[in-house]
């Protein structure tokens, strides 16, 4: 399909043993706006690390349209805010791309730092020691990075959490720019009044889809309950799961045939 951005066949990721998402299928389309939600320890961010390659899947496969170039924001407890690096030079990462690992740093990179820092709201930032940033400042110093990646797909790992309401409206708009110019957006938040109000698709996991498509729907509070049932059913040692017969009758999640159908049958008896 010449709409999908990434396809999800069959997919299990995890940990050693451990699955964390089980037998993922469905499709995110290009230009769309996706909030992932669940409670912690759901494979929300096991997801996101498994898009972007960090994560080999366990089973079933990850597939990117061609052509379309990923910028990954982790959650700010994966940084070592110790290291001893400028915002400059956190920000400078976001190069890579075009520049390479041993590309010259240019006028040109310069100016293009400072505007994504302006765009940020950090101008005047560049020489800033980052273990000297607050929350808010290191997740904007993130945003200008992505900014640099110029990235079609962009996913985002709990952006929000330990910044100021400022903060997170300002990263919102940002948001709702990158939407606008139609790049596919994926972003992990705990907040569903914010993903009501800002997200127009969500899907909610408890390791595997409970519910997915228009936000209004995903979130009925029958969905909501039945993903907690779900996530309080699984254990830490939950044993290796086959599609069985209740498994192949997961809804494929296709915005152009349904747009808001609901996956995921429960967890299999041990």
């Amino acid at each position: 399909m010449t709409n999908t951005c990434l396809t999800f066949r069959d997919l299990t990721l995890g940990y050693g043993s451990h699955p964390a998402i089980h037998h993922l299928d469905g499709t995110i389309r290009k230009g769309s706006l996706t909030a992932v939600v669940g409670a912690n320890g759901s494979g929300k961010s096991t997801l996101m690390k498994g898009i972007v390659g960090v994560l080999k899947p366990m089973a079933g496969e990850v597939i990117r349209a061609p052509g379309v170039r990923a910028a990954y924001l982790p959650q700010q407890s994966e940084l070592d805010r110790s290291f001893p690096a400028r915002v400059v030079d956190l920000v400078s990462l976001g190069l890579w791309p075009r520049r390479g690992l041993l590309g010259r740093y240019t006028r040109e990179d310069r100016d293009d730092v400072s505007k994504a820092l302006m765009a940020v709201g950090l101008g005047g930032f560049e020489k800033r020691p980052i273990d000297t940033l607050s929350g808010g400042q290191l997740q904007r110093t993130l945003f200008a990075r992505v900014l640099l990646q110029d990235a079609d797909l962009i996913l985002l790992d709990e952006p929000f959490n330990a910044v100021d309401a400022k903060t997170v409206g300002d990263l919102i708009a940002l948001i709702k720019h990158w939407h606008g110019e139609e790049r596919t957006i994926m972003v992990v938040v705990h907040d569903l009044d914010l993903v009501r109000q800002n997200f127009p698709e969500t899907l909610l996991l408890a390791r595997q889809p409970i519910a997915w498509g228009e936000t209004r729907e995903t979130l009925k509070p029958e969905n909501l309950l039945r993903a907690r049932r779900f996530h309080e059913a699984w254990e830490e040692n939950a044993p290796w799961c086959e599609p069985g017969e209740d498994a192949h009758g997961h809804d494929h999640h296709d915005h152009d045939h349904d747009h808001d159908r609901q996956h995921g049958v429960g967890p299999r008896a041990a």
